[in-house]
Parts: structure tokens; C-alpha cells; sequence
């Protein structure tokens, strides 16, 4: 499966960007789709999943309230609708694509194919 994430870049601190990505080479909606960021010399966080059929998601507490995930299993895409932006959301964020269970969704480790990254930065 790959996967190609998009939609990063510069917004203000209070605004809305909305991430997608796109997967292709394999069967999307066998997979749970997940959203994870990384920052410089830091550990890639969980931030947020959805179940394959989209019955089921899952936040950080992080970002709960202001983040949505969502997936279109005809357009093979994934988005994750972030509003109320702060300046400490600002990072790269990653797509990836995985078949964990449920008690194991928000390990990075779960996950068997990742994006290329998108950029977010968030001015204060």
C-alpha cells in the first residue's frame, strides 16, 4: 500500500487546515487508517485513528474536540480535519495504514505502511 499525504502548511493559531491521504496498490478499506506527528528529536505520537469501516475512531487527548478523522472508502482517502490550531500542533504529521487491534490503535508499531509526512505549522 502507498500512501501520499497532503495538505499541510501555515496557518494562524485558531484556524483549520484539513489533511488527506491518499492510498493506492492495495484494498483501503481492509485497513485502519491512522494520524500520527513528529517532532525534531522526539518520539512519532498517535493523534488520531478510524476503523476500517469508519464506525470507530480514536483520539489523543490532545487533540480530542478539535481534530476529526474521517475516510472516503470510494476515493481511497483519509482526512483529518484539525480546527482550533495551537502553536504546539505545529509538526510534520504522517498517514499510515495498519490492521491492529483495538487495544494496541494508538502504537505506532501497529502500523505497517506510512506517507511521506506533511508539514503544519501553526503561528502564534
Amino acid at each position: 500500500v502507498q500512501l501520499q499525504a497532503s495538505g499541510g502548511g501555515l496557518v494562524q493559531a485558531g484556524g483549520s487546515l484539513r489533511l488527506s491521504c491518499a492510498a493506492s496498490g492495495g484494498t483501503f478499506s481492509k485497513y485502519t487508517m491512522g494520524w500520527f506527528r513528529q517532532a525534531p528529536g522526539k518520539e512519532r505520537e498517535f493523534v488520531a485513528a478510524i476503523s476500517w469501516s469508519g464506525g470507530s475512531t480514536y483520539y489523543a487527548d490532545s487533540v480530542k474536540g478539535r481534530f476529526t478523522i474521517s475516510r472516503d472508502n470510494v476515493k481511497n482517502t483519509v482526512y483529518l480535519q484539525m480546527n482550533s490550531l495551537k502553536p504546539e500542533d505545529t509538526t510534520v504529521y504522517y498517514c499510515a495504514a495498519g490492521r491492529p487491534i483495538t487495544s494496541a490503535i494508538m502504537r505506532r508499531e501497529s502500523y505497517a505502511y506510512w506517507g511521506q509526512g506533511t508539514q503544519v505549522t501553526v503561528s502564534s
